[in-house]
């Protein structure tokens, strides 16, 4: 009996010793990746993306960390630069990788983040991208399980542009100019089955390769159409050069003027005379103080000030994309009670894949994409006269969204 006494004992110690070391090898902090181009053609939309996550750090640090069935873990974000380059990103993206984080986001230019997601769906890792991918990555079998995008496709954005500009502006004759890629794609075709739906014509169709300077040629052929909305796919610095010259040909005086994606960035680099009237789609706008929609109007607003706290201006469209993103990455983690990505898949998909975020109620669609009930806002340019400061930029109209925007998960292969 004492020998029993003895064993038992022992046995007592040797499981105590067992638990508290498997308690030690559980973290108690982890590292996040941040990979964005934050060199080279994508530089200041990276910089904001690159905020935008952060702010999410700060946001889980300050409540003390993630809360795990262990206990509390801090967030550690490691910044990397993928130049937009697709050898830079792949080499940045496993450095990472085998420094062991938990988690990774970024990517403004959506062919590396199609790459990375290649690269998830073989050694699985919670993955955002924070980029507007192409309608073919969220094809059934292509988008990782463990791949979780929180922008849509070009061809949303396009939808949205032609649903806006036809069914609330009214405009029955659309010209399209694309960019002669897949967002420019993407976009035309999403364009032109909201122009079919809802009854308009698209009278006049060109496209140009990303980084045009000179559109004289293709404002000749866009007045000679006489459309009455004008719908550009033009991003970053290729929308301001078409913008001011848009207006330097008075093509706005003959016309409405719909640039499809817009970002406060793009909008600081026109003169006001040439952002006023122009009507565009925004992910998120700060200044949602007229909204009907109260709540988001609220958590709009807390987020702004929040934002504005840290960087002293308002957050950007693509800061806000990659701030929804972290902090989904977060509650997954904490929903899982695991960094397991299989794990954390599961718990971002559970109770039908619904969230919350600053603009508002969304869910997690079975491929992955991000479904929101105000997907994008419909903004108009305000002139010299209506801004009253520095960021002063639109005045919103309204608001797009609901699983209609998005391409059917039939046609994806759902």
């Amino acid at each position: 009996m004492k020998k029993f006494f003895v064993l038992l004992s022992v046995f007592a110690l040797f499981s105590v010793l067992s638990h508290g070391t498997a308690m030690a090898a559980e973290p108690t902090k982890i590292k996040v990746g941040i990979l964005l181009p934050l060199t080279g053609t994508f530089a200041a939309v990276a910089e904001t993306q690159k905020e935008g996550a952060l702010l999410a750090i700060d946001v889980v640090n300050k409540k003390g960390g993630l809360s795990m069935p262990w206990g509390r873990v801090a967030v550690e974000g490691v910044i990397g630069d993928d130049e937009a380059k697709q050898d830079v990103g792949v080499r940045r993206y496993r450095y990472m990788v085998s420094e062991g984080v938990k988690g990774v986001g970024g990517q403004t230019w959506a062919p590396l983040a199609y790459a990375i997601n290649a690269m998830v769906m073989k050694e699985p890792m919670p993955y955002f991208p924070v980029c507007v991918m192409a309608k073919e990555a969220f094809q059934k079998g292509k988008l990782a399980d463990s791949t979780f995008a929180t922008a849509y496709s070009p061809w949303t954005v396009g939808y949205m542009a032609g649903q806006a500009a036809v069914k609330t502006l009214g405009k029955k004759r659309i010209f399209f100019l694309a960019r002669a890629d897949s967002w420019g794609w993407d976009m035309r075709d999403g364009a032109t089955a909201a122009a079919k739906e809802y009854g308009a014509e698209i009278v006049g169709y060109d496209e140009v390769s990303l980084g045009t300077s000179d559109y004289t040629t293709v404002l000749q052929k866009v007045r000679a159409a006489k459309p009455d909305v004008f719908i550009s796919a033009q991003f970053a610095a290729d929308a301001v050069a078409l913008l001011k010259q848009v207006h330097q040909m008075g093509l706005n005086k003959e016309m409405t003027i719909f640039n499809a994606f817009i970002t406060n960035v793009v909008a600081k680099g026109l003169p006001p005379e040439a952002l006023e009237g122009v009507y565009s789609m925004h992910y998120f706008y700060y200044d949602l103080s007229g909204f009907p929609d109260k709540e988001v109007a609220k958590s709009a607003k807390e987020f702004t000030d929040l934002y504005r706290g840290k960087y002293n201006r308002p957050p950007d469209a693509y800061a806000t994309i990659a701030y929804i993103a972290y902090m989904e990455m977060f509650r997954g983690f904490e929903a899982a009670k695991s960094f397991d990505p299989q794990k954390v898949s599961a718990a971002l998909m559970a109770n039908q894949g619904q969230f919350n975020t600053v603009k508002g109620p969304a869910r997690w669609r079975a491929d992955h994409a991000a479904e929101y009930k105000h997907a994008a806002f419909l903004v108009k340019g305000k002139g010299p006269k209506e801004q009253k400061h520095e960021w002063d930029l639109f005045t919103v109209m309204g608001s797009v969204g609901g699983e209609s925007v998005l391409p059917t998960l039939k046609s994806l292969g759902y």
